[in-house]
């Protein structure tokens, strides 16, 4: 009786070295997997799925260019092709991009003359309204008066269409190329200043308290504290403010004239040349994008991790 509860039967003993020899091979390809760690097993290949997450990424845009030329050719085939269709546009377009810089006269000049006539404006008066809107969106920002004081006129003045301000600046300024900047210049300030404001009021009240501890000067102070912290709220001023920029500049150069992507549009327009303004469409497009990708990549490299996700 008493062998028979301390003692296995027969049949358990012979086959406990078969359990233990399992449970040694389970054991070691455990110790191996964790030996391998994290990254081994992420470098593991997984073609089906990166193959999957490729077209995931690639096929949603082709379908959607695939939808526009589908629409595009059926509304050219609609109206009896005097909407030239994709064909015809991409023909016009391999003409006109020969030679893109030529110059016959000063009101007859290449697509790119135009497009960096445009591009210069834009420079000029989004410069301008940088040099203005950033510091005056650090003051409005740091000081409670002058965002009582300013507050209700930016409230007033941000609404207006930037057009409406064209007038004023072919009155006081004389000539069609400075009006052209001063409206860029008008729609351009209000993103900066905003932004900067609202990123100075939400600096965490406990910089300021040591500042404060430290006797640190308002130089300092918007240097090394306002300023680092600021800086993703002012780049997104920034973004906003080169696109609007880009959108008005060629409404306002169909007003004004002269050299520009926006009289360009016009002018072809007046010829009747229908491809062309289809052309300067997703050329106007293109030159948007560049722009927006460029200033997202920057505010990305500026951007804390925790603020990205």
């Amino acid at each position: 009786m008493v062998a028979a509860v301390f003692h296995s039967p027969p049949e358990a003993a012979a086959s406990a070295p078969a359990h233990s020899g399992a449970i040694k091979n389970i054991a070691a390809s455990a110790i191996s997997t964790s030996a391998r760690g994290p990254k081994d097993l992420k470098d593991t290949p997984r073609g089906p799925l990166l193959s999957r997450a490729f077209w995931l990424a690639v096929l949603p845009p082709l379908c959607g260019f695939a939808l526009l030329l589908g629409v595009w050719a059926l509304v050219s085939a609609g109206t009896g092709a005097s909407i030239p269709g994709p064909a015809a546009t991409w023909q016009q377009a391999r003409e006109l991009f020969v030679d893109p810089f030529y110059r016959n006269g000063p009101n007859d000049q290449g697509v790119g003359w135009n497009v960096l006539a445009s591009l210069e404006r834009v420079a000029v008066g989004f410069g301008l309204a940088a040099a203005v809107g950033i510091p005056a969106g650090f003051a409005i920002g740091r000081f409670t008066f002058l965002s009582r004081m300013f507050g209700p006129l930016i409230s007033l003045l941000r609404p207006v269409s930037p057009l409406a301000w064209l007038p004023i600046g072919l009155l006081v300024f004389k000539g069609a190329n400075p009006a052209a900047i001063w409206t860029i210049f008008i729609c351009s300030i209000w993103p900066m200043v905003i932004n900067t404001a609202i990123g100075v009021q939400r600096v965490p009240q406990d910089y300021m308290n040591v500042a404060r501890v430290l006797n640190l000067s308002e130089w300092k102070i918007a240097t090394r504290i306002l300023f680092p912290a600021v800086l993703p709220y002012m780049l997104t001023g920034v973004r906003l403010a080169v696109s609007t920029a880009w959108l008005v500049i060629v409404a306002a150069e169909m007003l004004t004239g002269g050299v520009g992507i926006g009289f360009w549009v016009w002018d072809e327009w007046n010829n009747l040349n229908v491809a062309h303004i289809l052309i300067a469409i997703f050329i106007i497009g293109v030159v948007g994008y560049a722009l927006e990708f460029a200033l997202v990549r920057i505010a990305s490299a500026f951007t804390f991790e925790e603020t990205r996700a």
